[in-house]
């Protein structure tokens, strides 16, 4: 029924059955190998969780100067009607070129404010009443940190000194240092100002809104080296701090200018702050010659035209 000519043909395999050198499935690549694969291909970027450094008790003796980067979460954004209900603060030393050394100390602390937190702060940070009830500042383990520090840094010092002052004069006499305004992170290749956008693009991710967690991820991006930058952002955060400034305030400028101001810079003061009621703006010593030029030119149009100025240091800069 079958004749030998058939048993003596030739097999032929199916393409499928062809033996070849199989890739690794994905189980066989270990964390950094998938990141590797993904990130080649040019159609994913990777995302890693930064980290907390842990807190040295013993820190090296070359970084001889002391920071703080404190954050705090807040029942609104007017210091004099709300309040501060977390806290927290991160200790570290450096030296003078703006290196970074060690983290020293800890503290997050939560309160429990006068009134409820409104909703939309629950929304925002997470923290409820709940957490916060019968919770209060240790002030006693701050003093310890704060005292010594030789610079306060906050993501926005503007927002974040008036509340620390309001809770306790400790912050009052103290050199602060913006690391929103104090840094050019454009030129470092950073598309927006907010911890959030600079916390991405550096490659990270982080658990927001939560005061300690924001401290550990601004620290790591102050110290960040980027390709082109001889020094950190923290270094270049440092060294403006050194610097002074001037608050020149635009009193009594013609009311149709408001928008010329604006686009230049300037921000109203209603005067409830101790502040004279007028359009104002900061400056480094080297501009004042030249924005007051444009004042009495451009603005006010009278050539004795003598604006207000206030020069401020760091110990002056970022007060209600």
């Amino acid at each position: 029924m079958f004749s030998e000519q058939v048993s003596r043909d030739p097999v032929t395999m199916s393409p499928t059955l062809k033996t070849s050198k199989a890739k690794p499935s994905v189980a066989q690549l270990d964390e950094a190998d998938m990141v590797r694969h993904l990130s080649e291909t040019g159609r994913y970027r990777i995302l890693e969780k930064l980290t907390h450094r842990a807190v040295v008790s013993s820190p090296r003796p070359e970084f001889l100067l002391k920071g703080i980067i404190l954050d705090t979460e807040t029942t609104g954004l007017n210091a004099h009607k709300n309040e501060i209900i977390e806290i927290g603060v991160i200790a570290f030393t450096f030296d003078s070129s703006g290196c970074i050394g060690d983290v020293t100390g800890v503290y997050g602390g939560l309160r429990q404010p006068s009134m409820p937190i409104p909703e939309e702060i629950i929304k925002l940070t997470g923290i409820t009443d709940e957490m916060v009830a019968g919770q209060s500042i240790d002030m006693d383990t701050l003093r310890a940190m704060i005292e010594p520090a030789d610079v306060l840094i906050a993501h926005n010092a503007g927002f974040d000194r008036p509340f620390c002052e309001a809770l306790s004069h400790l912050f009052s006499e103290k050199a602060w240092a913006c690391s929103n305004s104090e840094v050019n992170w454009a030129s470092r290749g950073f598309e927006g100002t907010k911890l959030g956008y600079l916390i991405a693009q550096a490659g990270y991710f982080h658990d927001g809104h939560r005061a300690i967690d924001d401290c550990f991820a601004l620290l790591e991006i102050l110290a960040r080296h980027v390709d082109g930058h001889s020094s950190t952002a923290f270094a270049e955060l440092y060294e403006a701090s050194q610097k002074s400034c001037v608050r020149i305030f635009a009193e009594n400028s013609p009311f149709d200018m408001k928008e010329y101001l604006k686009a230049r810079g300037y921000r109203w003061s209603d005067g409830s702050d101790g502040r004279p009621k007028a359009w104002w703006i900061e400056i480094g010593e080297e501009a004042v010659d030249e924005e007051l030029r444009y004042l009495k030119y451009e603005i006010y149009r009278y050539a004795d035209a003598d604006p207000p100025i206030r020069r401020l240091t760091a110990y002056d800069r970022f007060r209600a």
